[in-house]
């Protein structure tokens, strides 16, 4: 990599961080050009607007989600194995030391709800696109047979990812020791519910 791209790499990185904390409204160039150590004009260069500087975090979030969550669950067998592992994966990420407040996305989706425009338009395709994978994962658990055949699979998804939610609030804002555990028990109740 270049020199200009390693530096980019770890602005949104540091970016990414701050915004499960902050969120993405309130970071700004200058919080983010003390967090790093940086000049506020040489990392404005990098960016040239806060608009730019949300869809960059946004796009740099979604990349390490999938490199986190997504790309290592593919490697595991097709169906409800494939399916743990991605809510292992999830888990593991959003409890990452580099997310000091969990899923950014979570905070970043409860942040714009009201505030249309650029980035909330390119949130709403990375949440759309993300309950779409869980749905199809379960259309997938649905031809491995390990699925009932008459599973609404967009309802799958849902559930799923309110089980997340659920656990996201409870771990970090609640504080609740046992969240994991009842998370992973909410997981094996709706994969009992919904298995062939």
């Amino acid at each position: 990599m270049e020199k200009g791209k390693d530096t980019k790499q770890l602005i949104l990185d540091a970016a990414v961080s701050m915004t499960s904390k902050i969120g993405l409204e309130a970071l700004s160039i200058g919080k983010l050009a003390a967090e790093t150590c940086m000049s506020k004009s040489g990392l404005f260069a990098h960016f040239n607007s806060k608009q730019n500087l949300q869809i960059a975090v946004l796009k740099a979030a979604e990349q390490k989600f999938i490199n986190s969550v997504i790309r290592p669950a593919l490697e595991k067998p097709r169906g409800i194995e494939r399916i743990r592992a991605i809510f292992d994966n999830w888990l593991q990420w959003t409890n990452s030391n580099t997310l000091p407040g969990g899923c950014p996305f979570v905070s970043m989706s409860m942040e714009l709800t009201s505030q249309p425009g650029r980035s909330q338009n390119y949130l709403k395709s990375t949440q759309t696109e993300w309950l779409n994978f869980l749905a199809g994962a379960a259309r997938i658990a649905i031809e491995e047979k390990q699925f009932r055949k008459d599973l609404d699979q967009d309802q799958f998804a849902y559930e799923f990812f309110s089980i997340f939610l659920a656990y996201q609030h409870a771990r970090h804002l609640l504080q609740d020791l046992r969240a994991e555990l009842r998370a992973r028990s909410a997981l094996d109740r709706l994969l009992e519910s919904v298995k062939f």
